[in-house]
């Protein structure tokens, strides 16, 4: 900020953008790749999107995401002693981008005040360890005034009397607030740091049942079960000094990383030696307190009990008393050990397995390979719940905003066993209510009903409040995508099909340009991208609208913004109307290019860019569940029937045959259009590799959205998504 560089995506300067999940995060950023940006962002809203699963988001919207985090990216992994399973993915991702061709390069930095370089060492990376460059404060850094007056900031360590064990959970509570209110000053802030958000929230409660009388300390909450409204309003007043009677913030580990905050008396519980050293740099964090005889720490023991433990094995946990008992009662900075834990054993994911989910075609039950092993520990895999207000049914709620998501565990979220609850059908296009023996899958996101309660904005997410929860919607969002609708299609100003072809191709030489790069096979598929639009079905929907004002005897690729998308048209003798259920353009225009260009080269390249650039039709090619069969047992697949015939034209130079289309390349092996669509991708996927096959697919799509918003805004229509 104060370099003058903070800006907006689209005016040359750096933009900041905090991907949470919602409608918010889902394009602005990725429509800019020539530009300089920063992400922030949780390990799960950005390894799932590395991951090609990008939680909280549209599917369809995974491969720009993905290849804009793979290329041309610089990634910082912070306090990583906190990640589990996301640290050894970060390793592996690092691993496969330098073994993988990649459009522009990236690179990683991992950051911990307690890293243990061993971590790192992962079935791909291991051979790239001994090449990391280790970046430490040097002798002459350490005694600066400002470094050491941290270093040796003045800590007394303590164990507390309450201990917790499996046997005495009724009571420890109760204890520990007593505790934590003897040990608070006026006008500091107490921290107390316990590991399971259960916990913190009955701590929470115990201690207000304990400060009735008189004027109590501020009382706050913090962990990762808020909404992002509440929580910033939160971490705001924590920017504020301690009142008189100053506060006392109870926290989970969500307070190791992200915030910082200092604190006079610190509780925590007993964690691994990692987290240890994290919790205990909240206290006396500045030395602040140094003059006045230093800050004390308070630490909590564990039984040597699985339930007692969790989410920590009791091993690690040993680990860490045994620690603790060497410091002779100093915790400064300085009279700490080094971390030598051993890395925790986690999933690993494979080159096999990765390139497994660059197919984002849901299996044939409708869902899709679960990454959660490969993100965060087993036990606490994420989901996001958000609250609305209906009677009965959700009807056509919009998309949740990013305020408005909660994040849950999937364990948590089991315990809304009264509550229904709803998941958006991108298939049919409407919420779609959970039936009770239907299993809760990560990254899932759910709409609830206000009335119905489950959170409370001092506590955050509690399954049995009963309260009706505060419903956030400010505003309305962009419409939720869809398969078989085309929102972008539906515009404020109608485009003929020749110029969006024409400009198109241009935007994407431009783009190319900006970024300094020679793709040939960019900007002819998208001259080719929408061809397909000119099939009867399609020119049926637009011409069907009921606010169109466009003529039939000209091909169109935009008209109008209208009510729902049906694609259909008339056969058989006599004619009848037919519905083209789940109908993608982009098909028959992938169908059409390699009719007359198939023996071209990069011709499959081509294919395959013309076919992605919605994220609809990828790497697979199949007949989807309700879709209208063909007629005569012809084969058909996303709304295209064999034999369909799209008309010729001509733009820009370009002369477009009237074509018929086959599609004998949705059968395995070879036939009569040669190899499979199948087999097809698969060499591309082989030769270029996910990241550079992912960017070259972001590009063309990022020219269509960059042309399409250009069009409307040339005569005051809308933004190009299909809103004002």
């Amino acid at each position: 900020m104060n370099l003058e560089l903070i800006g907006e995506p689209g005016d040359g300067k750096v933009s900041v953008h905090i991907l949470m999940g919602g409608a918010d995060d889902l394009k602005t950023w990725a429509e800019h790749p020539e530009e300089d940006m920063i992400l922030i962002g949780t390990q799960d809203m950005l390894l799932s999107r590395a991951l090609m699963r990008g939680y909280g988001m549209s599917r369809y919207q995974w491969p720009v995401h993905f290849a804009f985090l793979h290329n041309d990216a610089f990634w910082v992994f912070d306090e990583i002693q906190l990640m589990g399973a996301g640290l050894p993915t970060s390793a592996q991702l690092e691993a496969f981008r330098r073994n993988s061709p990649l459009s522009k390069q990236s690179r990683t930095l991992w950051v911990s005040a307690t890293l243990n370089k061993d971590w790192l060492a992962t079935v791909d990376f291991r051979t790239h360890i001994d090449g990391l460059k280790r970046e430490t404060l040097d002798e002459a850094e350490r005694t600066l005034p400002a470094i050491r007056q941290r270093i040796e900031a003045i800590k007394h360590l303590t164990p507390v009397r309450s201990t917790l064990s499996a046997t005495n959970d009724k009571q420890y509570l109760p204890n520990l607030a007593r505790e934590i209110l003897d040990a608070h000053q006026p006008g500091t802030t107490t921290l107390v740091i316990v590991n399971r958000v259960d916990r913190a929230q009955g701590l929470h409660k115990a201690i207000a049942a304990l400060s009735r009388t008189g004027i109590p300390p501020a009382l706050m909450l913090l962990h990762a079960r808020f909404r992002p409204a509440e929580r910033r309003a939160l971490e705001s007043k924590l920017k504020e000094a301690p009142a008189e009677q100053g506060r006392i913030l109870i926290a989970t580990q969500a307070i190791e990383a992200g915030v910082d905050i200092t604190s006079r008396t610190l509780f925590t519980e007993l964690a691994p030696w990692s987290s240890l050293v994290q919790r205990f740099g909240r206290c006396n964090r500045y030395g602040e307190a140094n003059d006045l005889g230093g800050a004390r720490i308070h630490w909590i023991d564990i039984d040597s009990d699985d339930k007692a433990a969790l989410p920590y094995a009791i091993e690690e946990l040993a680990a860490a008393r045994t620690k603790l008992g060497g410091l002779n009662g100093n915790a400064s900075p300085a009279a700490l050990p080094a971390t030598d834990e051993e890395a925790p054993l986690h999933s690993v994911i494979r080159r096999r397995d990765f390139l497994d989910l660059f197919n984002t075609d849901p299996d044939l039950s409708g869902f899709d390979v679960d990454v959660s092993d490969y993100i965060r520990d087993t036990d606490t895999p994420p989901l996001t719940v958000f609250w609305r207000d209906f009677a009965d049914q959700p009807g056509d709620q919009p998309p949740p905003t990013r305020d408005e998501l909660c994040p849950v565990s999937i364990g948590q979220a089991q315990g809304l066993k009264k509550h229904d609850k709803w998941r958006w059908d991108s298939l049919v296009n409407r919420w779609i209510k959970l039936r009770s023996e239907e299993k809760l899958r990560p990254g899932m996101t759910l709409l609830l009903r206000a009335r119905d309660g489950g959170y409370n904005p001092e506590l955050g997410f509690v399954a049995d409040n009963k309260e009706p929860v505060t419903v956030l919607l400010t505003s309305i969002s962009p419409p939720s995508e869809s398969y078989s609708e085309d929102y972008r299609s539906n515009q404020t100003r109608p485009i003929l099909l020749p110029d969006h072809l024409s400009h198109v191709a241009q935007a994407a030489q431009s783009l190319c340009y900006d970024l300094g790069l020679d793709e040939p096979a960019v900007i002819r598929a998208a001259r080719w991208h929408d061809v397909g639009k000119s099939h009867p079905a399609f020119q049926a929907m637009l011409l069907a609208n009921p606010n169109g004002h466009i003529s039939p005897d000209q091909l169109w690729a935009k008209s109008e913004t209208g009510g729902r998308a049906i694609y259909a048209t008339c056969e058989g003798e006599p004619q009848r109307f037919m519905e083209r259920r789940h109908f993608r353009h982009e098909l028959a225009s992938m169908l059409a290019w390699l009719a007359t260009h198939g023996d071209a080269p990069d011709a499959d390249l081509i294919a395959y860019l013309i076919a992605t650039h919605h994220g609809k039709v990828r790497m697979s090619l199949r007949a989807l569940p309700g879709e209208t069969a063909a007629p005569g047992e012809r084969r058909y697949a996303r709304g295209v029937w064999e034999n369909d015939r799209l008309p010729g034209f001509e733009f820009d130079g370009e002369q477009i045959p009237a074509t018929l289309l086959r599609l004998a390349i949705m059968e395995l092996g070879d036939g009569a259009q040669g190899a499979s669509w199948s087999a097809r991708t698969q060499r591309l996927l082989a030769e270029y590799g996910p990241f550079r096959l992912a960017w070259l697919e972001a590009l063309v799509r990022i020219a269509d959205w960059r042309a399409t918003r250009d069009e409307q805004q040339a005569n005051g229509g809308g933004d190009g998504n299909g809103h004002e």
